[in-house]
């Protein structure tokens, strides 16, 4: 598989049990770590209490095996399926942020106030072990923050989203670039005791013999989601391209697939539609969108391989939501795959669904 071929691993997936999307890549000098977090499914997956726990834990005991062999790590954003918290009692490995070069979503712009929090919590506690504290680093807030037009770099999301739910947008949007310009700001780096940590939104990076391009920030799914950003990965390894979306719900806003197609990936590694959320959540209309542009994505892009996984495979009847997707590949003769497929296994939520 062209996965093994890259030194690709797909350290776990949402397909497995546990909400995951951490990728290993192996190279010339240990590996680079993408997003190495895990959190237990929500209360509507099929299993009890006690076994999504134990799910969790598996998944961070896989990540913590990985977290050993990283020299880079990269954080696409702060939700806790996505980064480990190192004194989480369920993380039995080493501080996946000590002794290796970090690079993080940008906590200081393209942030929710959850998600901002949750990066000062993780950045203050690290620093607890340095003679260097989070509050002194901080820098002041400057009042000046360029806020681009969403709705102008984002014209087919636009064109599909209804003039109510854009105006709501832009007033939320207006309300969060007030707290940015009043926050104060993280550094481009914090070097301080055994932590290399930069932070960053876009930029490349080589890193022995991969180059790591973070695409900029993108809504977590479509335009003006609440739910923040995320900074999807582009990695170039032997050759080939690996596209990491990170949470992009599908991918659900129109523009992120014309970026897919422009990129055009040998390997996708594609998070899905929230089927599993309810329709005021994530409607009937979104996954129609979401499905529409993987189709897209089959059919121009064609990538050798693609991972579908992350929010898609939380709920028993996924597969038949996007039977349609599934059966143009399978026409175009392009693999899709979850996580679980990849190790020879089903989806964990259809075994236990049956």
């Amino acid at each position: 598989m062209v996965l093994e071929e890259l030194g690709v691993t797909l350290v776990w997936g949402d397909s497995l049990g546990a909400k995951s999307f951490a990728v290993f890549v192996e190279t010339g000098c240990g590996g680079i770590l993408v997003d190495p977090g895990a959190a237990a499914m929500h209360p509507s997956y099929p299993l009890t209490r006690d076994e999504k726990k134990r799910l969790r834990r598996e998944a961070l005991r896989t990540v913590a095996r990985f977290v050993e062999r990283a020299t880079m790590v990269v954080v696409t954003h702060y939700h806790y399926d996505h980064y480990v918290r190192p004194w989480d009692a369920d993380y039995p490995g080493p501080n996946p942020y000590r002794d290796r070069l970090v690079i993080a979503k940008d906590p200081s712009l393209f942030i929710n106030e959850s998600q901002r929090a949750r990066a000062e919590e993780l950045y203050s506690k690290l620093l607890e072990s340095t003679e260097a504290r989070l509050e002194d680093i901080l820098e002041e807030p400057t009042g000046d923050v360029d806020v681009p037009d969403f709705e102008e770099l984002m014209p087919l999301a636009v064109r599909a989203t209804s003039k109510g739910r854009l105006e709501a947008g832009r007033r939320w949007l207006s309300s969060l670039a007030a707290k940015w310009r009043e926050w104060r700001r993280f550094p481009e780096r914090i070097e301080a005791g055994h932590y290399r940590i930069v932070f960053a939104d876009s930029g490349s990076w080589e890193h022995c013999g991969v180059r790591v391009e973070l695409l900029g920030p993108h809504f977590h799914g479509d335009i003006y989601e609440r739910t923040g950003w995320v900074v999807p990965v582009l990695i170039e390894v032997r050759g080939h391209r690996v596209l990491y979306t990170s949470d992009l719900m599908g991918p659900l806003a129109e523009d992120y697939a014309e970026e897919v197609l422009r990129l055009k990936p040998h390997v996708l590694i594609a998070d899905g539609p929230a089927t599993y959320l309810p329709p005021y959540m994530f409607s009937r209309r979104d996954l129609e969108r979401a499905k529409a542009n993987m189709l897209r994505i089959v059919r121009e892009a064609a990538p050798q391989l693609i991972i579908w996984d992350h929010h898609l495979p939380r709920e028993p009847r996924w597969r038949e939501r996007v039977s349609k997707v599934l059966s143009e590949a399978q026409r175009q003769d392009v693999p899709i795959l979850t996580v679980a497929e990849v190790y020879g296994r089903r989806p964990l939520v259809e075994e236990v669904s049956r």
